[in-house]
């Protein structure tokens, strides 16, 4: 005997609604940042592009701004599976290799941003 799950209640999907607000005010701050320090950056070639992510604080904050960005996507993407993709084997399929890239592409992000 299998038993329905019953979503009720207010509660549901809030933290995943709270974690969309949450790196969206990230990624508004990290542009903001990234746009004061380019409007404020006299000449944009290659020296002073790799000089604005030399620092610590950068990098870090660009880790940041990229790992919110994952996430942003995953619950957005998760979304649109769990509504559009019926078939289980399909949509765990497409969930699985979605999270494979996010991991990847975090992974290629901390290789770009902590190497010479």
């Amino acid at each position: 005997m299998t038993t329905k799950r019953i979503v009720t209640g207010a509660h549901y999907g809030l933290r995943d609604w709270m974690a969309q607000r949450i790196t969206a005010v990230i990624l508004a701050v990290y542009t903001l940042v990234l746009g004061v320090t380019i409007l404020f950056t006299p000449e944009i070639n290659h020296a002073a592009w790799k000089s604005i992510f030399a620092g610590t604080f950068m990098r870090v904050l660009t880790l940041l701004a990229m790992l919110s960005l994952f996430w942003h996507a995953w619950i957005g993407v998760r979304d649109i599976y769990m509504d559009y993709v019926k078939p289980t084997s399909i949509r765990l399929t497409l969930q699985v290799l979605t999270i494979v890239l996010l991991v990847g592409y975090a992974m290629w992000t901390f290789t770009i941003l902590w190497s010479n």
